[in-house]
This record gives structure tokens, sequence and C-alpha cells, in this order.
């Protein structure tokens, strides 16, 4: 049993003001891992108050200052990068060659991609030649509280962390207190790279604990949330009070445009994407839309590839996929499952129950629905699972109509050969992202949604100038000297 109770405050890893223990499960085997402590008030508070202290100090450091803090995190990540990935596949179910290849390693990714950023960024620039002795500073919002899930932990801590560290920000992150042990290897990395004492807190915690005592901190000047839109609208109504910035990356239900000129392969890697992570992504193409000449065919090559899907413990070596992360979430999806086929959706693969000679473990059948019409709850509810609904669509009028029938809007697909097609159908979908044919959005390209899937836009400059101040300066000096 790991024991990772202490969080990490002002430099020094401290026990909790109070005790109280919190059990992290393996999700593969059902049987506790790990043991952390959940966070209090006077835990948050004394964490606020450390990042508050640093703030001064760590704004007036000059960019390159920082740019060589992050760097250090990056040597960080190539000396502990196993660690990171095994801590993923324990506590969250990801198979451990997706935990090496994608979850873990999407640190030094989103790191690189922040660097060139940053590299960009004008911290002081004139407005422009018609007012050039007024300026525009970028500057630092403050201290800010990052909120992270449990589904993509490393993802979306590096969304958040690096950013903010190469804003300005000093830092209190509370993950998602189903996956905490990333984040503790993570903080030991910082701590390692030499981020000064204060500058980067960790509190583990839930939601109705910890995450509402920042959202309604008057110190903390800004919360990053990344989880449910359910818990997006809570957040919100939490910091107004207090008039913090608050930025959301909530839910989707994306909505994937399968032609007859796209093929067999798009298909495939359709419902391949759909499953990845056990459906547990935020951005997976969880309804595909075909195209009525290719509808029945392409029915048959998902429930092909479905039932070619391996499901196995996390653990194990290979390609497949793991359990859903907690038994809450396995009893939601095999109540979607069977509300889809009570509603009249025809299953192709998969169904209710755990995999063949599966007998513990949160693992779910890769399951397809089709002829799913827009009404149904499976159409509609975001189900967090290896779960896709197929639907027919006759001419691109109906599929963008279909596509853009859901309140969220983070990320929608299209597939066809045809490339003045493609271009019109990206332009007429509602979401922050569109990506077309597999290919994947280019280094540093904004992530985000709009609607109910929030309106983040992390990643990237984006990225970096959601953590800064916008300020104006008239009247500025040009003989002054330097």
């Amino acid at each position: 049993m790991i024991e990772k109770r202490e969080f990490y405050i002002d430099g020094q890893w401290r026990a909790p003001d109070a005790a109280r223990d919190c059990e992290v499960i393996d999700p593969s085997t059902e049987e506790p891992c790990a043991v952390i402590s959940l966070g209090g008030q006077a835990d948050t508070d004394a964490a606020v108050a450390a990042a508050l202290r640093a703030g001064p100090g760590w704004r007036a450091t000059p960019p390159a200052e920082r740019r060589a803090v992050v760097e250090r995190i990056l040597e960080q990540y190539e000396a502990r990068k196993e660690d990171l990935a095994q801590a993923i596949s324990l506590e969250m179910g990801a198979p451990i060659d997706l935990a090496r290849k994608s979850q873990a390693a999407a640190l030094k990714g989103h790191t690189r991609n922040f660097l060139r950023a940053f590299d960009q960024l004008e911290w002081l620039r004139p407005l422009g030649d018609h007012a050039p002795d007024t300026m525009i500073s970028l500057e630092p919002i403050g201290v800010v509280g990052l909120i992270t899930p449990w589904n993509w932990p490393m993802n979306q801590v590096s969304l958040k962390v690096i950013p903010a560290l190469l804003a300005g920000c000093t830092i209190v992150l509370k993950p998602s207190e189903e996956a905490p042990l990333s984040s503790i290897v993570f903080a030991e990395m910082l701590d390692a790279a030499g981020v000064p004492a204060g500058v980067f807190n960790l509190v583990n915690g839930d939601g109705a604990g910890v995450g509402t005592q920042l959202s309604t901190h008057e110190d903390v000047q800004m919360i990053s949330f990344t989880g449910s839109t359910r818990a997006g609208r809570a957040i919100s109504k939490a910091a107004a009070e207090t008039l913090k910035r608050v930025t959301l990356e909530l839910g989707g239900k994306g909505a994937n445009l399968v032609f007859a000129d796209a093929g067999e392969e798009a298909v495939k890697r359709g419902v391949q994407h759909c499953m990845q992570n056990t459906g547990q992504s935020c951005n997976a193409p969880t309804r595909m839309l075909v195209e009525r000449g290719f509808y029945d065919e392409a029915v048959e090559i998902a429930a092909r590839t479905a039932q070619e899907t391996a499901v196995g413990p996390a653990s194990q070596e290979g390609r497949h996929i793991g359990p859903l992360v907690n038994r809450t979430q396995w009893e939601k999806v095999q109540g979607l499952i069977e509300t889809g086929i009570s509603e009249g959706a025809r299953l192709v693969a998969g169904g209710p129950g755990l995999p063949e000679g599966v007998n513990r473990g949160f693992f779910v059948r890769p399951t397809v629905f089709a002829d799913v019409s827009r009404d149904m709850t499976i159409a509609k509810e975001e189900i967090f699972g290896p779960v896709l609904s197929i639907m027919p669509f006759e001419d691109e009028a109906e599929a963008i109509e279909i596509a853009n029938d859901t309140p969220y809007g983070l990320t929608n697909y299209v597939q066809s050969a045809d490339p003045a097609r493609r271009n019109r159908l990206a332009l007429a979908l509602r979401s922050g992202m569109v990506e077309m044919n597999g290919r994947p959005r280019g280094a540093g390209a904004p992530f985000g949604g709009v609607g109910q899937s929030g309106r983040a836009r992390e990643g990237g400059i984006w990225g970096v100038e959601e953590f800064l101040e916008v300020k104006a300066i008239s009247g500025w000096g040009l003989d002054a000297a330097e």
C-alpha cells in the first residue's frame, strides 16, 4: 500500500491539519492501492498564503529565468517518466503502454509547445504606430487555483501548471482525488527542478472541499478547471462572489462525419479513437454520422472493429483498453448501455456486463449501437465509456444539423476525400476544434470548446495568455533611459 498523506506547501511536504484518509482504488482489481489525505480549509489557506507570499518575487523574475526553471522540469521528466506512467496506470487504469506513450508523455509535448510560444510573447510593446507612447504590458494574473481531472491527469496538469509558471503566476493545484499519485510525482519533480518555495503548491482534496475552497477564496485570482459540465457550473457560481477569472474545459459529445468516399479505414479509425482510454476522453468521437449509401457497410466495419478491441488490466503491456476509473463510472455506463437497448437502438457489438472471462475490475465491453436517433439518451448524454452511437445522414446539410444538435461543442470530426467538402464542413460545425481525415491538430494549437464544453483555450500561446492580464499605459516616456 502506497501512503502519500502529505501536501506540498511552501516548498515542503507537510502533514494535513486534520487527518482525513482517502483510499485510491486500482480499477483493474477493485482493491485499494494507496492512501492519501483530503485537505481542509486550513490546508487550502496555508497553500494560498504561501502562493501569495511567493507572488511578488516570482512575478518579478525575468522571463528567461522562468523559462530556465521550466526547462529543468523537462529534465526531471526524462528522469521520472516511468514513475509518472506507472502512477497513472495504477490510479486510473490506463494500459501501461498508453500511459507511457500518451498519458505521461503529454507533459513533454505540451511543455515544448509552451516554450516555443513563450519565446514569441511581447511582454511590453507599443499599441501601434498611431499611438507610440501607449504601451501594452502583459502581466501575471496572480495566485491561480488549478483543478484537474482523473481521465488524462498529467495532460491536464501540464496544460495548466506549465503556462501558469511561465506567465509568472503562483499556483495551488488540486488534482482529482481519484488520480492523485501522478500529481504527487509531478510535485516531486518540480521540487527537484528548483521551483522556488511557494510558487507551486499541491493540496489533495475533493471538489466539495478543496475545490470549493479555492473557488471562493478571495486571494485566488483565477480558477482553471477541467471536468464535468455539472461541476463547471458549480465552480462558476462559487467563484462569482469574488469576481475571479474562471476558465473551463468541460464535457463533449463529438460528432464524426463519415462520407462514403472516406472508406473503411475512416470507420476503423473512428471506432478506435472512440474506444481509446476506454472512452474516457471529453473529445472522443462518440457519435458516428455516416452517409446513407455507406451506412450498412460502415456499421459492419464498426461492429467488427469493436469486437476485435481487446480488454485487459492496466498493468498488461500491449494494445488494449483498460477499466473505467471506478464503480460509479462503471454503473453509469452500464445504465446508459441498458438505456440504449430499451430505447430501441440496435446493439451490434458489446453490450451490458463484464467482458468474457473477467470477474473483477471496472471493465466494459466495447459497445456499438446502430440506428440511433437524435432523441435517444445515448445520442445526447456524454457516456464517458467505450460506447459508440451510429446514425445515418442523407447530405451535408443534414450531417451539419445532426452534428450541431447538442449543447456541447468541443471537437467534431470529418472524414472525406473531397477537400472542398471538408473545408465547408469545418467552418459550419459548431465546436472549438475540428479534426479531419485523422490529421492531428498542429503542435501548440489551442484545445477548448464552446457552449457546455466550456470556453477555455489551452495549449500554445493561447494557454499562456489565459494566465495573463493586459495593461494599457499611456504617456510612456519614449526618451527615458533604460
